[in-house]
Order: structure tokens, then sequence, then C-alpha cells
């Protein structure tokens, strides 16, 4: 469809159901007829390019003959209304859907699309059944807000949940509570001072007393959110776990390696594949929340591993005008209709297609820690391989949660220079509170794709304590290079809360690291790290049995690793065999 002009309406409004009024801006062909919608809801202001766009060339879509709209949603900018997040928009969502459909130059088919936040609002939508909601294109984005953005499993998300509240919500929460006035400038003067010195606001405790938030006077709902006596149950209409199948709607989820919503987005695929709708597809590049260049972090995996131009046969832009041109306009089906999946996988830097999710292909292969005899690994001196240890000398390190492990890259979002995707980690590997465990150089290559865990026994002599884990690509001149991570809190390590004794106890613990695609080329070596914090990605384990959120007392913790015949600590990586 040629379409060479556009006709930009600014803040429609839009009525819900309780009389909240929300506007949007809507792009539409300058021609006579009716068009299939494409919308999206987002909290970070239709007016900024930057995320009303973001990913996606909207004049492209109103080109290809979509009628786009943004909107603002409830209590954010131009919208009407409090803001709570997430809590009101599965039923905006469907008003906002139904209410798109009867627009005149709407033909009443309606897609939705948008990441992270505007990724969600879609999915809770979708779970409301609008009915004339046919498909959607979920980037990077949650299934559960409190457990994805907050806390999960006794851990709390400090640099993301915090960076988010401070740089996202409050500057136009102070502009709604304060308007032009003098102390408006007041106030965003000092939330850019905090914001300014965020990297040592994140070590402040206790967070329940957070000093940026309570002196701004704005964004309650981060207290609410640490609330411990709050249940999931408090939640769920923030959470989408246990609506799978009522969202019988095609999707396009879209994800990346380092994405802090790795796991959220390829759960939303499998839930929806299996419980809702058949037409389910995935994108999986070597991509940062938000962040779909060639480059992230210290690596380049060539222009082809770029959003612009994906394989070098389309960016996502079309990507998403084929996809919504199949279930809005009829026409050809998705291309890779017949493969639902693709995939980067790094080390090699190729694209490929799979058909499920973990790869029926996948062997799942223990490589086992093995010590040298000595009492901690810290100089690379533990070994990584297939052969089940028998005794050896345990490994043991101090925790001092006075001193955590920085965070080096990962599937991150927080403020700070280069803080996402794969950096080096030789200088994290020089801490004494750092054990390592390295393969030999590998003969040939070596395909790693899937969900990867490590199983580790361990010992503390805390009353509650961290065990982290780490997978590692080291190339032949030493840089190391990681690939995921994850983290496991002992009260926690079943999944809810444990109220048996773990001091001095020796306990088996599951680490879920994610999933990576990877293929470690011949001289490289793997390697896996084990220490006890990860900050800020994770909130120091204070080793006492409270948290950061109510305390600030601390203690050393010391640490023991096992690798024996009866406690025989392995990293589980699904492994490709060479076809």
């Amino acid at each position: 469809m040629d379409i060479n002009q556009i006709i930009l309406e600014k803040n429609v409004p839009c009525q819900m159901r309780d009389g909240v009024t929300l506007y949007a801006d809507v792009y539409r062909p300058d021609r006579e007829g009716q068009f299939p919608v494409l919308l999206t809801r987002l909290p970070y202001n239709k007016d900024l390019p930057f995320y009303s766009h973001r990913y996606l060339d909207t004049n492209r879509l109103v080109q290809n003959g979509y009628v786009v709209i943004i909107q603002d949603v409830r209590g954010r900018f131009s919208s009407e209304g409090d803001f709570y997040p997430f809590i009101h928009e599965a039923e905006d969502g469907f008003d906002t859907v139904e209410w798109a459909a009867c627009l005149p130059y709407s033909n009443g088919e309606v897609g939705m699309f948008g990441l992270s936040y505007y990724g969600f609002t879609q999915l809770l939508a979708a779970a409301e059944k609008p009915p004339h909601l046919k498909a959607i294109a979920p980037a990077m984005t949650l299934s559960n807000w409190r457990k994805n953005s907050i806390q999960s499993g006794g851990k709390f998300l400090v640099g993301s949940a915090e960076t988010w509240a401070l740089e996202s919500v409050v500057p136009d929460e102070l502009k709604r509570k304060y308007g032009n006035s003098k102390e408006y400038k007041i106030m965003m003067d000092k939330m850019a001072h905090f914001y300014n010195e965020i990297e040592e606001w994140y070590k402040f405790m206790p967070i329940k007393e957070w000093t940026p938030l309570k002196e701004l006077g704005v964004a309650n709902f981060f207290f609410d959110m640490l609330d411990a006596e709050c249940t999931e149950a408090d939640w769920t209409r923030a959470s989408i776990e246990h609506k799978y199948n009522k969202m019988e709607v095609p999707a396009l989820h879209i994800a990346g390696w380092y994405d802090n919503f790795l796991h959220t987005t390829i759960q939303n695929y499998v839930e929806m594949k299996n419980n809702s709708h058949p037409s389910q597809k995935i994108i999986i590049g070597p991509w940062g929340h938000g962040v779909f260049s060639s480059t992230l972090g210290d690596r380049n995996y060539g222009i082809h591993a770029s959003g612009d131009w994906i394989d070098k046969n389309d960016d996502l832009t079309g990507l998403h005008i084929c996809w919504f041109d199949q279930w809005l306009k009829g026409k050809k089906e998705f291309q890779h209709e017949d493969d639902p999946i693709k995939l980067f996988v790094m080390g090699i830097n190729e694209w490929r297609n799979e058909k499920e999710w973990p790869l029926a292909r996948t062997k799942y292969v223990p490589f086992y820690f093995h010590s040298e005899g000595k009492a901690n690994t810290r100089y690379g001196n533990g070994r990584l391989n297939v052969e089940p240890p028998l005794n050896e000398t345990a490994d043991q390190f101090l925790y001092d949660p006075k001193n955590p492990v920085p965070t080096s890259g990962g599937g991150t979002l927080f403020a700070g220079t280069q803080t996402m995707g794969p950096r080096d980690q030789s200088k994290v590997e020089e801490r004494e509170d750092v054990l390592v465990y390295t393969s030999e150089p590998l003969q040939k290559e070596l395909e790693v794709t899937g969900p990867v865990k490590v199983r580790l026994w361990a010992k503390t002599d805390a009353d509650d304590t961290d065990f982290t884990a780490k997978l590692i690509d080291v190339f032949p001149d030493g840089t190391a290079y990681n690939l995921t991570d994850g983290i496991v809190r002992a009260k926690y390590r079943n999944g809810i809360k444990q109220e048996d004794k773990i001091k001095e106890e020796i306990l088996e613990y599951e680490i879920d690291l994610w999933a990576t695609s990877n293929v470690f080329r011949k001289g490289h070596r793997m390697r896996v790290e084990i220490s006890s914090s990860n900050f800020p990605r994770f909130d120091i384990n204070l080793n006492t049995g409270e948290t950061m959120i109510t305390s600030k007392d601390m203690k050393v913790a010391n640490q023991t690793i096992y690798h024996q015949k009866e406690y025989p600590s392995h990293i589980i990586l699904p492994v490709i065999p060479e076809q």
C-alpha cells in the first residue's frame, strides 16, 4: 500500500469504564477508508520518540496501511487518574482495544506492540479477551511484576527497581504533584542530585527508608512492594502466570540473551504455546534490554545481529509488518512459519531457526567442579570436566557484605556505564571471594543452547546467605566473557521460604542461570564462577537472616563449596550434538 501522507491527531480521548479519560496520539493514513489498528500503551510519555517509537518505525507501519495509536497509561503524562504500576492495565487495555476498534477509520482489527512495560500491557489486556484483539507482539517483558522487577525468591533487585522508580516514574509524578510551581523546580533539582549519585544510593540501608523516594514524597508503590506481609495473591492483577489459558491470541515474542526479562519472555512463549494459542513465535538475539545493536558490552556480533538487519534479511519493523499482515490483513503466512523459533548462536555468530524450546536434541551434560587440593581456587586452579569427583578438598571463601562482588555485565537494567551484556570478567575473578572452575582448552567446538543450571553443595556459618554462579567463555588470550548467571538465597532454596536450619548444614542448592546459546570455539575454555554476591543487580545478603530492606547490620560468612562423591557440585549444560 503506497501511502505518502500521514495524519497525526494529538491527545485523542478514550474514556475508561470508571470514567477516567486516557489520551493517545493517533497516526493514520491520509486517505479515505478503514484500516487495522496497532496499539501500544506506555507510561513513559507518548510524546517522546525514544519511548513511543523506540525500536519500531511507526511511520512505516502507517505507510503499510495501519493506524498507529500510542496511549499514555492511567496516571501518566497526558492521561487522567492515579498511577500504580500494572494494577489497572488489564481493564484499561480491554477498554482501549474496544475503543480503538470502533474509531471511524478503524476496520475493527486490532493488534498491540511494545517493549518492557508496554510489552506487559499487551499480555494483561490479552488475558481479558477483548473481542477485537487479533494479535500481539510483546518484546522483552514480564510475567509477574513483583517477582520479575522487585523481589523474587527472597532477593531484592536493587539496581533495576531503584533506577526505574527514580528515573522513569518520579519526574512525571513530581510534575503532577507540584505543577509548574517553584517547589517543583526545587524537587526536580533534588531528584537530579539523587540520580547523579544513584550508585551510592544503591548501598543505602534499610531500603524501606530509601531516602530519595522518602524525601521526594512520590512513587509510594515502591514501598508497598517491599512489604514482606504482602503475598503473591495480593498482586494477581499485575501477573499473568495464572492466566495463560485465557490468552487466546497469536503472539510474536522478542527476547535478548542479555535482557533482564529473558527468562520471562521465554516463559510467556512456552506457556502461551502450550496453554492458549498455538501460533506463538519467538526471536532471541544477542541483545540487552531495549538494545538491538550489533555491539553489546565488550562484544561485536556482526552487523547481521542488529535489529536493523536481522540475518541480513529484515529489520524489526519489517518483522512486525509481516506478523500483523498475517493476522490483521489475512495475507500470506509469516515468514519462517514452519519454525516458530529464531535464535542467534553466539560464538559462531549465526542465526538459526528451531522448532521447539528447549531443543529436542539437547543432551544435558553435567560438568563437575574439582579442586587442586587447595583451600580455594581464586586464581583459576579449579578444574571443570565431565568426570564426577571422588574425595577432594572443599573450597572455602569469606563473603563480606561490606565488600560485595560488583555486577559486571549480564542481564541487567540499572544506571551506570556499560552495565549490561558480555564483559571481561578477569578483574572480578582476581577477588578472593570468587571461585573459578575452568575446563581444559576444547579440542573441538561445543554448542550450548538452552536452560542452564548449577547444582551446588555448600555450607555456611551464617543464618542466611546467597550463592551465585556465572557461566563464562574464556578466549585463548585469557579474556573471559560472561554468558549467563544466577543466584539463590539459602532460605528460599526450594522456591519458598524455608524455616529449617541453614547454619553449618551441608545443603544442596539449585541455581537457575536462565538460558543462553553459545558455541565454545576450539581452543576456548569453559568456566564457572561461584561466589555469594552480585551487587547491585541483587541486594547484598547481610548473613544475619535479615535483609537490606529492613536492616543494615551485617556479618562475614564463611562459605564452603563441596565437590566429593556424595556432594558432586556441577553445572548442567544443554549441549547440542553435532549434526
